[in-house]
């Protein structure tokens, strides 16, 4: 048990993290040549299409050192965007140290440093890799001294290029050498955590632990202490790629679960697995619970789909605990969820999976913010703006805010500060690591980067800076409610909550935007934009004009008056109980306020 090594690979987007992963596992013989392919272990179909890691992996590894020693080593690869920061800090619970990847080419970037607190944090082992060194543009020394500088690692990196397999070997002795064996307690009664689960249509739930204590073997019953279920082992077994099953796994190791358990509701991640006729006296402290930061209604195109929603937000929901939502009401869009999120990028991807995963069409109501609203003296939450109280009962509202880190070039600098202007953020810290790298720290409002503003960022930038942020206190805010009423009837699908200063732009935007996208009807419909009751932008959609004379030739003129009356008449009732079909794309609109 000794020999066993429990670490992670952890580093900002795109800096290697993944192909580092598969050189270790061709190194240790733990895929052939003939199924080697790259980004192995990102299994995702959107994972290889956006080039990101998405969702943590575990694989476990056998190598044997030139001396003879047999190790195991339990590697899991963690995404590296802002968004799944979630995903990283539940990888570390289950290990002893962490392999910090950084791009030679682009150096130390704002998730580096995030992530690289991440692991201090918990006090675990970190072993520096400076990665791509055979590119061209790599700055080797540079990153050193931003190493030194930005994350205060003074330990000499190991030099590596992980696409032509340099340094794999110096990497994997270190693994031996410098990250600790995990702390053995075979003889106390079982506990073991789980870091994450997911969804096998033929095997039910499957959950991905690591066992602190006693050994966990299959045919034994067992209990989820948050939830108090209790269920008999089916399987037990180690990931290796593919489920590879085992007699049983010991305190150290790191494996799955298959267990009976019939409602997905049971399973929590962060939750301790015991035995139930000898149970641990203290679970695992378990997660933190995230809070989601963005929402945004999904509802299906068709009401008969929406028990099918309904069915795949709760698979998606074990191998995605950040993922929060709740069954809500639309006049306009009929049944559907209020869904929360960690960030835009999450928001996508979970929108995505659904669509792919389980056949889905989706509309989605633009993304919001969660605010706290003084109210006839009470503070109330809400992340609805349909749900905000009339402007008369409103004292104060608070919005919440982040700390935005910036790390870019100093050759783009203007170009960024005048974005983060205009984004409202306050500039905090300006720091240079060395002549061509720049800090940049600042507070803005959630709700103008939860849209456009990394893609923004990334075009003024050239694709040279990188991002990150922490949630701070809410701060006070001069909004406003922005209500889109389209036939005389409000459609709670397009209320946003906006700054009083921005509200006539806004109005302008949208009622425009919809007079451009929904078709016309038999009938005049007026698009109207309402602020504290009051209208201030509108735009009319004409009726489309049938031709009643076109078979009136001769008599007299009253005939003819007679049937544009009835006309006249039977226009003003289809406007009074016409329904008017907003297509899908007219929610787009409201998605694209912010940019």
């Amino acid at each position: 048990m000794s020999n066993i090594r429990n670490f992670c690979i952890i580093a900002h987007v795109d800096h290697g993290k993944s192909t580092l992963a598969d050189r270790l596992l061709e190194h240790t013989g733990t895929i052939s040549p003939r199924e080697m392919k790259d980004q192995i272990l990102d299994d995702m179909e959107l994972e290889r299409e956006k080039g990101i890691t998405i969702k943590a992996k575990a694989v476990r590894m056998n190598y044997t050192d030139k001396n003879g020693e047999e190790y195991i080593f339990n590697l899991i690869d963690t995404p590296g965007h802002v968004d799944f920061t979630y995903e990283v800090s539940r990888a570390l619970s289950a290990c002893e140290g962490a392999v910090l990847v950084i791009d030679a080419t682009q150096g130390v970037e704002a998730q580096t440093l995030a992530n690289t607190m991440l692991v201090k944090n918990r006090g675990l082992k970190i072993i520096p890799v400076i990665n791509k060194i055979d590119l061209p543009t790599a700055e080797i020394e540079g990153v050193r001294e931003q190493m030194k500088e930005g994350l205060e690692i003074d330990s000499p990196p190991i030099l590596a290029s992980a696409k032509e397999g340099v340094g794999i070997n110096e990497i994997i002795n270190s693994v031996i050498l410098e990250i600790p064996p995990p702390e053995v307690f075979k003889e106390k009664p079982l506990s073991a955590l789980i870091f994450d689960s997911f969804y096998d249509s033929y095997r039910g739930v499957i959950v991905i632990i690591r066992v602190f204590d006693g050994k966990i073997r299959k045919g034994i019953k067992i209990k989820f202490m948050a939830s108090g279920a209790e269920c008999e082992t089916l399987e037990v077994g180690y990931m290796k790629i593919r489920m590879v099953e085992a007699n049983e796994l010991f305190s150290g190791e790191v494996g799955y679960v298959v267990s009976g358990v019939k409602d997905i509701r049971d399973i929590k991640i962060g939750d301790t697995i015991t035995e139930t006729v000898n149970p641990t006296k203290r679970p695992h402290e378990g997660y933190k619970e995230v809070n989601p930061f963005v929402f945004a209604g999904f509802y299906p195109n068709s009401a008969s789909e929406y028990g099918e929603l309904k069915s795949a937000l709760g698979k998606l929901k074990l191998s995605d605990s950040s993922l929060v939502y709740s069954p809500e009401t639309s006049i306009a869009l009929g049944f559907g969820f209020r869904c929360g999120f960690l960030g835009s990028l999450h928001l996508d991807i979970v929108k995505e999976r659904l669509e792919r995963e389980f056949g889905l069409n989706l509309l989605v109501t633009a993304p919001n913010v969660i605010y706290k609203i003084k109210s006839k003296g009470r503070f109330i939450k809400i992340d609805n703006p349909s749900e905000f109280p009339s402007a008369s009962d409103i004292e104060e509202i608070w919005e919440p805010y982040v700390e935005a880190t910036i790390i870019c070039p100093v050759s783009f600098l203007g170009p960024i500060l005048d974005l983060c202007q205009k984004k409202r953020g306050k500039q905090i810290l300006m720091k240079y690591i060395n002549a061509k790298i720049t800090v940049l720290k600042y507070r803005m409002p959630l709700a103008k980067i939860i849209v456009g503003f990394y893609d923004a960022l990334k075009s003024v930038s050239k694709g040279y800076a990188s991002f990150d942020y922490e949630h701070i206190e809410p701060q006070l805010g001069d909004l406003v409610k922005l209500e889109i009423i389209i036939n005389m009837e409000v459609v709670d699908a397009f209320t946003v909550i906006i700054y009083k200063d921005e509200a006539q732009l806004v109005a302008r935007y949208l009622t425009e935007k919809l007079k451009s996208i929904i078709p016309r009807h038999m009938f005049e419909i007026p698009v109207q934009a309402r602020v504290n009751n009051r209208i201030i932008a509108r735009e009319t959609i004409s009726a489309l004009r049938k031709d009643v004379l076109a078979k009136c030739y001769g008599g007299d003129i009253t005939r003819k008056r007679k049937l544009l009356e009835k006309q006249k008449e039977g226009k003003r009732k289809m406007r009074q109980f016409g329904k008017v079909e907003i297509p899908s794309e007219a929610f787009i609109a409201t998605l694209k306020i912010n940019e």
